[in-house]
């Protein structure tokens, strides 16, 4: 999937539990919201820029700042707004002169003083505005965000129905509510009748905290309370409870819900698999998740460089806390090649000892052996 980004909408900005998020502003290939910092292997490629000692020392000045402002751990921020700048003192990057080399040289020291694959630092080819306070996103970026989300169905990549009457969503992010609610909705419809759902989320690399909101509403037949989110920068917390109503048919409590799961999945979409996990509503098949919990938005350090700065953190009213940096533990590990196999397995033993219909009994009990 293309991971091009520009400025993100304001609407956007709060709402990213980032990555997997797809916003492609109009013109040129730059911030990576979607792929969670795990490379520039994406659109087009830019032509590099020359940068001296004074782009570098605004470029350092400005995501310290930045730090400090936002950063979801206050004493973290203070460790890394002094090693940015001591190691500015220290000529630490004097030698390097590209841009693109000071995004990542930049990124990786962060990480390597974090260990949060959410901060990242990006060199953007096409010059990014100074943002005006009150000022809304031109209707032709706008446009462009919702033709990339079209491209790419709004994440959902995949429904059908497996045999042995399971059914199967395959999603790869979790879009933009205004296209994903009507896509979820013709989903779960033409699953309705199924009698055990795989979700897979072993290509799902994040998504909007209010499309996963949506999505897990699906599963539940009652509002329940599945996280919050804390937002440092504005010292408050953000409730979140699924729906008490979905615009299309609901996967009631008594069907099993299995999640696959990988290295890869990652942002939003651990958000889903530890918030169905935790609640009991969701038995999770395949690998540990890939650790990204924290939610925040793309910031402008100048002209040329933005970076993705976590400000929020999930909490869980069971764990009370989150998966940072330790991923969300699958409860049937394999590895995610064998997850598909193991769900359906597991599903569809589940139907055989429960159905009392003897002819389908045995129509289920071969779909078992076939892939025993």
């Amino acid at each position: 999937m293309d991971k091009q980004l520009t400025r993100a909408p304001r609407r956007w900005r709060r709402k990213a539990i980032a990555a997997g998020v797809l916003m492609a502003g109009l013109g040129a290939a730059a911030f990576v919201a979607i792929g969670h910092g795990r490379g520039h292997d994406d659109g087009p490629p830019q032509r590099d820029m020359a940068i001296d000692a004074a782009v570098r020392a605004e470029v350092i000045h400005a995501a310290v700042a930045q730090l400090d402002r936002a950063y979801v751990f206050p004493d973290q921020a203070a460790r890394m707004h002094a090693l940015l700048l001591g190691k500015l003192q220290q000529g630490d990057f004097d030698r390097i002169d590209s841009a693109e080399d000071f995004a990542d040289r930049l990124t990786t020291v962060l990480r390597e003083a974090s260990h949060d694959g959410h901060l990242e630092v990006r060199y953007v080819e096409q010059a990014v505005p100074a943002e005006v306070p009150g000022q809304t996103p031109p209707a032709a970026e706008q446009a462009h965000e919702h033709v990339e989300q079209l491209r790419f169905n709004f994440g959902l990549a995949e429904v059908k129905r497996l045999q042995g009457n399971l059914g199967y969503i395959d999603l790869h992010q979790l879009g933009r509510p205004d296209g994903a609610d009507l896509r979820m909705a013709d989903a779960f419809g033409l699953l309705r009748d199924t009698q055990a759902l795989v979700i897979d989320l072993r290509h799902c690399t994040g998504g909007d905290p209010d499309t996963v909101m949506h999505f897990a509403s699906y599963l539940f037949d009652q509002p329940t309370h599945l996280n919050d989110v804390y937002w440092r920068d504005e010292n408050r917390t953000e409730v979140r409870w699924t729906s008490a109503t979905v615009p299309g048919p609901r996967y009631g409590q008594r069907r099993a819900v299995y999640l696959l799961t990988s290295g890869d999945t990652f942002s939003g979409c651990e958000d889903l698999a530890y918030a169905l996990k935790n609640a009991h509503r969701a038995i999770l098949v395949g690998e540990t998740t890939g650790g990204g919990a924290h939610a925040g938005s793309p910031q402008r350090l100048d002209a040329h460089f933005m970076m993705f700065v976590p400000s929020g953190r999930p909490v869980s009213p069971v764990t009370h806390t989150d998966w940072e940096g330790v991923g969300v533990v699958p409860d049937v590990p394999t590895s995610a090649g064998k997850a598909s196999d193991t769900a359906q397995l597991l599903a569809l033993r589940d139907i055989v000892a429960r159905e009392q219909d003897p002819d389908w009994k045995r129509r289920v009990q071969q779909r078992v052996h076939d892939l025993e």
